[in-house]
């Protein structure tokens, strides 16, 4: 190591710290440590996948019969938006935030983020916005039937859960600005000598790009809501008509927030994918400069094209155009990437261990969710099946296939490094192989069903549509036990340390500072950084 860092990182004999180390419930309750919060932030996803999973197995089990059998159409609804809130805000956002908070500072030679009593703050503020979204079922009026996307003027007419899931938004929102700022500042400021912006790994790279994302649209979408709770409450008319305001203002607000959310949760997944496949073809990214360009253009890109959600709401056919042919755009810098990552695989001597089986799988299952984004960017196409199963297929593809396997796919790469111990392969490789046959299973035959004309957010549908919705449901329970074999037979181990002691390098081709410190990382890992010099970027992969 000596002969590509200048300084060795004190890692190594990080022990003699040991005595510094808190213990108990004020470990976690009072932690700035980076790797303790971003534990806490894993498992918290962990139990908001669970919690939103369970909701999506009731809507599928309503499905399985064209008419009402088990729930009633308002918890039906109910259960719908409380799946889409807690998967995006409660689940994904905060997943890769805590692979933020695990890797940044390892990967760029930080001791720990900038702000560690802010870390601590965000994570915190989750709780309670967990806590207000599952308490929205028991209150008077129960959980919002609108949507994820809380459509107005629906939500003017909800009970008493309308109030505590805007409260529960607002949290969150705060936290995702206050972790953005911590990740902005750690990464300019906290660097290693000797480390450039252009020598950053790809993670680094898009979680930057991201950071700065959230910071331009969370305050809108706080806008948004609290619109809707003076409406609701103090006699405002933002988005009430009877008042003089304007419903479709709102989807002009929640989308200029919530496209480039989409990116927000899919960027760091790039990121992922391009340390993944690097370390398992055993070659250097293919292109790292375009990755990190096309990355910023899908940034970029996100803010122009926000109207495509609202091609049916009575948009003059000029402004139609504009927003086709710039989401059309957006496939060039992703396609970009898709290329990048397959020419790096190209003639590499590849092995296929579980997180390069969910890398090839996202490639295959994410491309093909691009694939209809595209399509749903033509208007003539996006009028035929906008609000029908087409475009919940769309989503699912791009989001479970993309995100969901994305952070599968992190944490099978760096759970040796945080744990100390190896997962066991042969369950993750069952993990993997069931949730890809059972994803497709569940959502392949949701385009057939919306390419026919079935709306999304219906409890009862026509009877011919009753077969591919038995099949979508069979797929969904399938991936919902597959999620809780691999909470059992993989993350629990991993947590109790049972498995293979893990060496410090357990990927032969991965590269990057995380690899050059012990497994387990140690509590207090960078107490100097290490002074990287010209060799040290050239042996770590940077560029």
């Amino acid at each position: 190591m000596s002969a590509v860092i200048d300084h060795a990182p004190p890692s190594a004999h990080a022990g003699d710290h040991a005595h510094e180390h808190p213990h108990g419930w004020r470990r976690w309750l009072m932690s700035t440590n980076h790797k303790d919060i971003g534990t806490m932030y894993l498992l918290f996803a962990l139990w908001m996948l669970f919690e939103g999973g369970i909701l999506a197995l009731a809507i599928r089990t309503e499905l399985w019969k064209p008419y009402v059998w088990l729930l009633n159409p308002e918890l039906f609804n109910a259960f719908g938006t409380m799946h889409g809130i807690m998967m995006i805000f409660g689940s994904v956002m905060p997943a890769l935030v805590g692979f933020a908070n695990w890797m940044i500072p390892l990967q760029i030679g930080a001791p720990d983020m900038a702000f560690p009593r802010l870390n601590n703050l965000s994570f915190w503020l989750l709780i309670p916005a967990g806590i207000l979204l599952t308490a929205s079922f028991f209150v008077p009026g129960g959980a919002p039937g609108v949507g994820w996307t809380l459509y107005a003027p629906l939500t003017l007419q909800q009970g008493m859960g309308m109030d505590l899931v805007i409260f529960a938004i607002h949290l969150m929102g705060a936290s995702s600005i206050m972790g953005s700022i911590n990740i902005i500042v750690t990464i300019l400021n906290l660097r290693a000598p000797g480390m450039t912006l252009m020598k950053m790994p790809l993670f680094v790279w898009t979680w930057l790009i991201t950071a700065y994302l959230l910071l331009a649209i969370m305050p809108v979408l706080a806008g948004a809501v609290t619109m809707t709770l003076t409406d609701r409450h103090f006699g405002t008319s933002f988005f009430s008509a009877t008042g003089g305001g304007d419903p479709v203002l709102y989807q002009h607000l929640f989308w200029f927030f919530g496209h480039p959310e989409v990116y927000v949760m899919i960027l760091p997944v790039f990121g992922i994918v391009s340390s993944v496949i690097p370390a398992f073809a055993r070659k250097r990214l293919f292109g790292y400069s375009s990755m990190v360009y096309a990355s910023a253009s899908i940034a970029i890109l996100s803010f122009l094209v926000w109207a495509h959600h609202m091609f049916t709401a009575g948009m003059p056919t000029t402004g139609q155009l504009f927003f086709m042919y710039a989401t059309m755009l957006i496939a060039v810098p992703t396609g970009v990437k898709v290329f990048n990552w397959v020419a790096t695989m190209w003639r590499g001597s590849m092995t296929f261990e579980t997180p390069m089986l969910f890398a090839v799988g996202f490639i295959f299952v994410f491309t093909l969710g691009g694939f209809t984004g595209l399509m749903l960017a033509m208007v003539p196409i996006d009028t035929q099946v906008h609000n029908t199963y087409f475009v919940i297929a769309h989503f699912h593809y791009v989001l479970v296939a993309g995100s969901l396997f994305g952070i599968f796919m992190g944490f099978y790469y760096w759970s040796p490094k945080w744990s100390g111990v190896m997962y066991n392969e042969t369950a993750g490789k069952i993990h993997f192989w069931t949730s890809m046959i059972s994803f497709n299973i569940a959502f392949f035959p949701q385009h057939f069903l919306g390419l026919a004309g079935m709306p999304r957010r219906y409890v009862a549908y026509p009877v011919q549509f009753t077969d591919f919705n038995q099949i979508s449901t069979i797929g969904a329970w399938l991936f919902g036990l597959s999620q809780a074999y691999f909470l059992f037979a993989v993350v629990i181990p991993v947590l109790r340390g049972k498995g293979e002691k893990a060496p410090q390098r357990p990927w032969e081709g991965a590269e990057g500072l995380e690899w050059e410190v012990p497994s387990p990382a140690p509590f207090h890992t960078y107490e100097t950084p290490p002074k990287l010099n010209a060799d040290a970027t050239r042996v770590l992969g940077y560029n």
